[in-house]
């Protein structure tokens, strides 16, 4: 069947012999089935403001629609689709990306049938919706099944009042989004649950998804509901040997607490390390395994990868299988513990993994595209290889942004990368201070929990973190657990993930940014910055640069960057009608990240006199970047373990910007910092 997903929960005939589960094909015996309604033919509608309100009951039959049902693609974007279709040129190129805003002010329905041999009668019938951006109605057969209005999370309707014998209809209708939660704004009053990366960023322009941006499923269960809701897993090492230790929890129906659960964890060569089958009473407060004999998976560069595949089966009392789930798990050992030489009282910044202390280094991880719905498996592993290759072993995940698709936990559990892994939130500019209000305090509190469920069985999730750079007002310190939003963050964190650390953003600490001004007074613990090389008003030279790192102190650096010019060859293949030079404000083309224009640097160090030639200003910024970076990330790496590690704000451009501090270009080819970087990370 083309549509047909998954089929698990079959009848089972046999009770618990041995752990043997011999299911049965016949389809009369299925209990539950999972459908991936991202298969079906979409279609993608367009309405001015409201509008679509006059054809709830036949939205794809009036005549009243802008853009009537152009083909698209699920997960994915309305902007993908309105390009695909010829209705908006590429906003990659030139300043397309304003022709591109009308889309906004827009309502969009997503519309497909239901195939009829998908329902039954006396069934319950669930629509999950695992991202929606961001906020609108779902309607079955014109009738509103539910409401939306959170990025971040899954949201689960139930079908049953509405559906027909046949010919049953889904529509996902879109309103406009928040008008602006961009930079600048004002942190302390965001209440719009959506990323504000593409509102505009110092590299990013305007371009605000619309969509569907993971899997549409339609589940058909049994109405006795005998479900496991959801299955925490978590495991740890022993710190000295390959000895592992495995908890499985699970939160389920009353049904299924009459019945068992059999639980298997094998190896890659499917060798059994665990094969049990246990009352869900015991596994209902937790069951816990020890002294497992396992390999320890070790970050990049450090060992290997290893994987464990656990299976966990539920069988009902009269010994049906009514639920099947799979979670990929590793096991790894982690301290943390104080740095050579910190002060007093300073938080540990030196990780210790397997009892091993290692240099976290890598880079802060940003959406790959501002169209992120429109992603695929390969866009996430042929990016994450890179990085791979060149050393990197960990991601800082930006609080700006969104929880990744499960492809990116995966692979960064397959290829060692560690994830520091924000909550959505971050600064703004005028203010950097999370809502105090009790409403945003329950909807992060929420986010929190969903990401916490979803993420916690990642062997790759080292830490979770608040947000990014906030603040008290006024940016006189650091928010801390005195914050009632942070201090909830942080009580969620122990209570659904207690081995993990939290702490209260990034930054962290008593100072938010290191400088010669206050080197050596033992305040700079994780810090930011700089984001340029750091000169002084008397020395322009690299020597500044050097002399800047071999003072500086800090216990972390989560974020450090210096901008560099993309290549000659991205610059003109997307500048579209504007030329590649000058590099400056009075061009259109740099003025949009006039956050790195470096002009006048440029001709000064030519002593004003210039060739307009676009590979020679690429030249002389891709050198600079590679110089600066270079310079700091070995003095930092010396310093080991005084400094705990260097992450590179930032990793990869979202968009084709002309120059930026990122290390890769839009294209996904390193510029010339991170092959520099590359021999440092690897010690070559």
């Amino acid at each position: 069947m083309k549509h047909f997903y998954l089929v698990i929960l079959l009848i089972c005939c046999t009770c618990f012999f041995s752990g043997a589960k011999n299911r049965l094909n016949d389809e009369q015996n299925l209990i539950k089935r999972t459908y991936n309604a991202s298969n079906l033919e979409w279609k993608l509608w367009g309405f001015n403001p409201e509008s679509w309100r006059w054809s709830m009951n036949s939205i794809t039959d009036k005549p009243n629609s802008v853009v009537r049902g152009i083909p698209i693609t699920i997960p994915g974007s309305v902007q993908l689709a309105l390009r695909q279709a010829g209705i908006i040129k590429d906003w990659n190129i030139g300043l397309n990306h304003q022709d591109c805003e009308w889309v906004e002010n827009r309502n969009w329905v997503f519309s497909t049938k239901i195939p009829d041999d998908w329902l039954q009668k006396n069934k319950h019938i669930n629509l999950i919706c695992n991202g929606l951006d961001d906020n609108g109605v779902v309607l079955v057969n014109g009738k509103e099944a539910g409401q939306f209005n959170n990025s971040f999370i899954p949201f689960t309707f139930d079908l049953n009042p509405f559906i027909k014998d046949s010919n049953n209809t889904i529509q996902v209708v879109f309103n406009p989004p928040p008008r602006y939660i961009g930079t600048p704004y004002f942190t302390s009053k965001i209440k719009d649950w959506k990323p504000r990366f593409y509102y505009i960023w110092d590299w990013m322009p305007r371009n605000v998804q619309i969509g569907i941006w993971d899997d549409i499923i339609i589940e058909v269960t049994e109405k006795d509901q005998v479900v496991i809701d959801h299955l925490n897993v978590s495991t740890t090492a022993n710190r000295f040997k390959d000895q592992g230790e495995l908890t499985v929890s699970a939160e389920m129906t009353p049904n299924a607490m009459k019945g068992k659960l059999a639980i298997e964890l094998k190896d890659k060569q499917g060798r059994f390390i665990i094969n049990e089958i246990v009352p869900c009473t015991q596994i209902r407060d937790g069951k816990v395994w020890t002294n497992l004999k396992v390999n320890r998976w070790f970050p990049n560069g450090q060992g290997e990868q290893f994987m464990y595949r656990l299976e966990c089966t539920l069988y009902d009392e009269r010994g049906n299988i009514r639920q099947e789930t799979m979670q990929n798990i590793g096991f790894k050992n982690i301290c943390w513990e104080t740095n050579t030489n910190a002060p007093n009282g300073a938080d540990p910044w030196l990780c210790v993994v397997n009892n091993k202390p290692l240099f976290l280094q890598g880079v802060n991880w940003t959406p790959i595209r501002p169209n992120f719905a429109d992603l695929r498996e390969e866009d996430y592993r042929k990016l994450i290889t890179t990085y791979k290759n060149l050393g990197v072993n960990i991601f800082r995940v930006w609080g700006g942004a969104i929880i990744e698709k499960k492809w990116f936990y995966d692979l960064c559990d397959e290829m060692g990368i560690f994830l520091w892994q924000e909550f959505p939130l971050s600064s703004s500019g005028f203010d950097n201070y999370p809502p105090e209000t009790a409403p945003e305090i329950q909807a992060i509190s929420v986010i929190a929990r969903s990401y916490i469920k979803r993420l916690r069985h990642h062997v790759s999730l080292l830490m979770w973190c608040g947000g990014n750079e906030l603040y008290e007002y006024g940016d006189t310190g650091i928010v801390t657990d005195k914050h009632p939003m942070i201090r909830s963050l942080k009580e969620i964190v122990k209570a659904e993930d207690p081995q993990r650390r939290f702490v209260s953003a990034s930054p962290s600490g008593i100072n938010i940014w290191g400088g010669l001004d206050n080197f050596g007074k033992g305040i700079n613990w994780d810090t930011h910055g700089p984001w340029s090389l750091p000169f002084t008003e008397t020395d322009k030279t690299m020597s500044a640069v050097e002399n800047y790192w071999q003072l500086d102190d800090a216990l972390m650096h989560s974020e450090v960057g210096v901008a560099g010019a993309s290549s000659a060859e991205l610059i003109n293949k997307y500048k579209g009608i504007y030329p590649a030079l000058p590099a400056n404000r009075e061009n259109p083309l740099w003025n949009r990240f006039n956050w790195w224009i470096e002009w006048d640097e440029y001709k000064l160090g030519h002593q004003g006199k210039i060739s307009g030639s676009i590979e020679e200003y690429v030249e002389w910024s891709q050198k600079r970047q590679t110089q600066g970076l270079t310079i700091a990330l070995t003095a930092c790496k010396k310093r080991f373990p005084a400094c705990g590690g260097f992450i590179i704000w930032m990793g990869h451009d979202s968009y084709p910007c002309t120059a930026n501090t990122s290390i890769i270009d839009f294209d996904g080819n390193p510029k010339p910092a991170a092959l520099a970087l590359s021999k440092i990370w690897k010690n070559d």
